[in-house]
């Protein structure tokens, strides 16, 4: 019998660990969190030292069962779960329902899942962290805290089944405030001026372009047409000589490797990656995968940090392998220093780099899918750039002087070319561009012919919304959050149908944007920024040792529970509101008020209940209620025979038939694409899953084919 076990939160990484450790171990897992605050209940007593009240997570009863099985006669019990709070706790949760007196239990940390670093690791097995539990223990206790008071006020205020997060909202407000922005602005008018010259002597004439930056020492500001066209008049009859010539050399440096913030920003930039996406891709590398038959490895490091660190040992192999493969020249004299993003990181982290740089993304390509592939690519190339050489430049900048015919005005038009003199770390980058020559040689005092101005209009715009990389670079600029947070916060907020994704960006709802103004109104600290970032300030001073959990709690629940009693009272009833409006129920005949739900604004028949007639409905920015149009198709009710027409809600969309109330059948939203799966008939629907959207066959439960990316139609 074996006399070690070993748990993990998930199969994929026991399955790698059971590998490296060899048969004298059992390795197995928790799928995660086994036990937790009740479901049911707050479960803190707020009145004795905000003591918690854990149970077994019902879903996971099974778990927790096989085990204590497992458990049984095991001499050592080892906890390998992440390197963070979250993992300290389930440790902790572990040891506290399995090991018994007779029984010695061992906590080993490891940041990559590679047969050196779990070698090393058991080597040097710890006890629990009891400052990570408690920081974790006091971020669970604040969010329930704020969860259980806020979701019931609002759903007496608001709409039955919305929720209030402590750190959700505060990313929630940065949207909300964002939109505001966007609709206040008043864009003004502006225009450009280029300038396209040439050589007066020359056996080839080369234009060039060059960009109005002064009018008499100052940067030109011109408001209208009528104030381009009178400075157009007025240069083409100007003279148009060099009057500076300056050529410099520019160093350009890699940046560091990805923390999660900067790996879920370019994952966004780069792949068009949503962060849950991106997290869940990374903790696939991470966790471990088959290349080889029998040879299963983590593929990455740890991907929830927020350290810029690099061990000593990988930056030898990384310029090892740059040397091997670039030459000598591409390794610089010793390795970058980079800049922290904030004062405080997780400085026994590493940044997020691949297990072994000799894995290039082409070596093990055929062992990865097309994403985890993408993913992988994007984190080996930046790890190998930060440990390459700096890039050199020679730039030359010209300054062409123009004095205007009428009024002596003195305009500079500039033009600059960038010569790349040493690729350095961008012989990695794809999108480096070749030398372009597009001035030709000049000589300061050089007259130059005019060929023709070329005036530009442009308007300012206003601040664009939010994306994915945006919001999670804004949260950790703020310090909002941290690394294992920022998908977990995104996700949330579009779940709760808060915001909604359009092209890759965050509108906020209706209902989003009335939660956030109540909230913010009668909650001032929950939703104020610097609160919120302060409140992270100090769950890392509990994981440092440098501060009392219990007191950190009771210093915020104090002031929250004043505020919370006044908005029992003095917070606008929304559901309450229902405005009158010139519409008419097409059912009874009776007029129809706009009224409020958790899922949004709508008509709604004020013969309700007798007559339950509704339809979708919005107020514009100027004020006005209108109704939201519908979407037609040509597909016909089964039960009535009535078009169906679609309908969106937070999770996707679906077909519903248009004479609802008085007939409610739907059915998913088809694609018009055929099941995939030899021999089906079906076709493939718009379905939805708590980790996500997907497309599934209409024929389910006969055919179970599902897919998260539709494939091409048929031909």
């Amino acid at each position: 019998m074996k006399k070690r076990l070993v748990i993990v939160e998930s199969p994929a990484k026991s399955k790698t660990l059971a590998k490296f450790l060899g048969s004298k171990y059992d390795v197995t897992f928790s799928m995660g969190h086994l036990i937790d605050l009740p479901s049911g209940s707050m479960g803190v007593d707020v009145e004795n030292g905000f003591k918690p009240e854990y149970v077994v997570v019902h879903a996971r009863k099974k778990v927790v069962q096989e085990l204590k099985n497992k458990a049984k006669g095991k001499v050592t019990i080892y906890l390998a779960t992440d390197p963070d709070r979250e993992g300290e706790a389930i440790s902790w949760h572990l040891e506290r329902e399995l090991v018994s007196s007779d029984q010695k239990m061992l906590r080993v940390e490891f940041h990559e899942i590679t047969k050196e670093a779990i070698e090393e690791a058991f080597k040097n097995p710890r006890s629990i962290d009891m400052n990570k539990v408690n920081a974790q223990q006091a971020r669970r206790i604040l969010d329930r805290i704020v969860g259980y008071n806020l979701s019931p006020l609002l759903w007496e205020k608001v709409g039955r089944g919305l929720s209030a997060g402590r750190v959700q909202s505060v990313a929630l407000r940065l949207i909300v405030e964002r939109e505001d922005e966007i609709n206040a602005f008043k864009p003004e008018e502006y225009w450009e001026l280029e300038a396209e010259l040439r050589k007066k002597v020359t056996e080839t004439p080369a234009n060039f372009i060059a960009k109005l930056v002064q009018i008499d020492g100052k940067r030109p500001k011109i408001e209208n047409k009528a104030g381009s066209d009178k400075l157009l008049e007025d240069l083409e009859q100007g003279v148009f000589s060099v009057s500076e010539l300056k050529q410099q050399k520019k160093i350009r440096r890699p940046s560091a490797a990805y923390t999660t913030s900067t790996m879920q920003q370019e994952a966004f930039n780069k792949l068009r990656f949503s962060a849950s996406r991106t997290m869940r891709l990374a903790q696939q590398l991470y966790e471990g995968l088959e290349l080889e038959k029998g040879e299963e490895t983590g593929l990455i490091t740890y991907m929830r940090t927020d350290s810029i660190n690099i061990s000593k040992e990988a930056q030898a192999k990384a310029r090892g392998y740059i040397e091997n493969n670039f030459g000598k020249e591409y390794i610089p004299s010793r390795p970058h220093k980079f800049k922290k993003s904030k004062q405080k990181t997780q400085e026994a982290h590493e940044a997020i780099r691949p297990t072994s740089v000799y894995k290039s993304p082409d070596s093990i390509s055929k062992y990865l899918n097309v994403d985890q592939l993408k993913l992988y690519t994007l984190i080996w190339r930046r790890f190998l750039q930060s440990q390459m050489a700096s890039a050199l430049f020679s730039v030359e900048t010209v300054n062409i002087a123009a004095t205007t015919s009428n009024d002596n005005r003195k305009c500079i038009f500039r033009t600059t070319q960038s010569k790349v003199i040493f690729d350095g770390f961008l012989k990695l980058d794809d999108n480096q561009k070749q030398n372009e020559e597009t001035v030709p040689p000049l000589e300061k005092g050089e007259m130059l012919d005019l060929v023709k101005l070329i005036p530009s209009q442009h308007f300012t715009k206003p601040p664009a919304r939010y994306s994915d990389a945006s919001l999670v670079k804004d949260l950790e600029e703020k310090g909002i959050g941290r690394p294992s947070t920022y998908a977990p916060i995104i996700f949330t907020i579009v779940q709760r149908n808060y915001v909604e994704r359009k092209a890759g960006y965050f509108y906020p709802t209706e209902v989003g944007i009335v939660v956030t103004r109540l909230l913010v109104k009668h909650f001032p600290d929950i939703l104020n920024v610097s609160f919120t970032a302060g409140m992270e300030d100090d769950l890392d001073k509990i994981e440092e040792g440098d501060m009392d959990w219990v007191k950190v709690l009771n210093d915020f629940y104090k002031p929250f529970m004043k505020d919370l009693l006044l908005a029992q009272d003095k917070m606008e009833d929304m559901k309450k509101q229902k405005i009158r409006t010139d519409y008419k129920c097409e059912i009874c005949g009776k007029a129809m008020l706009f009224r409020w739900s958790r899922r949004g604004t709508f008509l709604g028949c004020s013969g309700f209940p007798k007559c339950k007639n509704s339809k979708p409905a919005k107020r514009t920015k100027d004020g006005k209620i209108e109704l939201v149009e519908v979407e037609g198709t040509d597909e016909i009710c089964a039960k009535c025979g009535k078009p169906m027409i679609v309908k969106h809600y937070n999770k996707g969309r679906f077909l519903s038939c248009s004479a609802y109330p008085r007939c409610e059948n739907t059915k998913p939203f088809p694609t018009g694409v055929k099941c995939p799966q030899p021999g089906c008939e079906g076709e493939l629907v718009e379905r939805n899953s708590r980790r996500g959207p997907f497309y599934g066959c209409s024929k389910y439960p006969d055919c179970k084919y599902t897919s998260r990316k539709l494939p091409e139609k048929l031909k």
